[in-house]
């Protein structure tokens, strides 16, 4: 089932940089850091993030536009520190964040995510979840407490299985969302629910969503994907039948495609796969054994 394609890794899976917990709670080496002046600094939001062509833009940090001041960790002895503003300048070349992504090493790719997923956090989590006073970034943009009922509050992250199914003549079975247009398919996607297991999630989704019993799921892979806070979970699963009853509200159609097909559809531009970027993409591909053209 898995080909040469699946020998590369996908994106934002591949980090290398040291996040340097046990530095978050030493503000004289926090201001330290800040304060040098060689120190370079990332400038994100939410859903963009400063670029210099296909590299992310460093700013010395007196120069860092106003926002809060988050440790990304260290890469090569380098430390990397980064500014989440509501709007990235303009003269800073700000890109959105999926764009840029998909041009990053692998490097470059982790800290992106990183800083993107406690840009969105901080977002989306101004206040207390206990009493509903307003929270203070702590522990150099990884912890939010509360001044008021002194909580502790965590980055979220949101676990969701991405399955690439296969029937017994070795098919891969893709989607298409109702809110996309004809040509977009993808592999089934979900969310996990609580006191479930990963593998039973994936059973789950894919029987809700296309009527199919599978089983022999195995884990392919994983994914930070902070739009705003996945962790993306890949698996493999064989389908018991191939009679697809689609949900008629999530997914409007399913298919089953061959290896051939799928060469020949995203060659003309009558099937578009999702992009580079994403877990489900290298899944296809892993399937497929080699890479294909098109993308969303």
């Amino acid at each position: 089932m898995v080909g040469p394609a699946q020998e590369r890794s996908h994106s934002f899976a591949r980090s290398r940089h040291d996040r340097l917990a046990h530095r978050r709670d030493d503000p004289e080496w926090l201001d330290a850091r800040w304060s040098d002046p060689d120190a370079a600094v990332l400038v994100v939001g939410a859903d963009a993030v400063a670029m210099d062509g296909d590299d992310l833009r460093r700013v010395p940090a007196a120069q860092a536009p106003p926002g809060e001041r988050v440790l990304l960790g260290s890469v090569d002895d380098r430390t990397s520190l980064a500014v989440i503003v509501d709007q990235v300048p303009p003269e800073l070349h700000p890109e959105p964040v999926r764009a840029a992504g998909g041009r990053l090493d692998a490097t470059q790719g982790a800290l992106l995510v990183h800083a993107v997923g406690l840009a969105n956090w901080h977002a989306t989590h101004p206040r207390c979840a206990r009493c509903g006073e307003r929270t203070e970034i702590a522990q150099a943009g990884h912890v939010r407490r509360c001044p008021a009922c002194s909580a502790l509050h965590f980055p979220r992250t949101d676990p969701a299985v991405i399955m690439l199914v296969t029937d017994e003549a070795d098919r891969a079975l893709l989607g298409r969302h109702a809110s996309w247009p004809p040509q977009r398919y993808s592999t089934l996607a979900g969310f996990v629910e609580p006191g479930e297991t990963l593998e039973d999630a994936v059973r789950r989704e894919v029987l809700e969503e296309v009527g199919i019993a599978v089983t022999d799921v195995t884990y392919a892979g994983s994914q930070p994907w902070p739009f705003p806070s996945s962790l993306m979970v890949g698996f493999f699963a064989a389908a018991r039948s191939a009679s697809i009853q689609v949900d008629g509200s999530e997914i409007a159609d399913a298919r089953w495609f061959t290896r051939a097909e799928v060469r020949a559809l995203t060659g003309s531009g009558s099937l578009v796969l999702p992009g580079l970027v994403s877990i489900s993409r290298w899944l296809i591909e892993g399937w497929h054994g080699d890479g294909l053209s098109g993308t969303w």
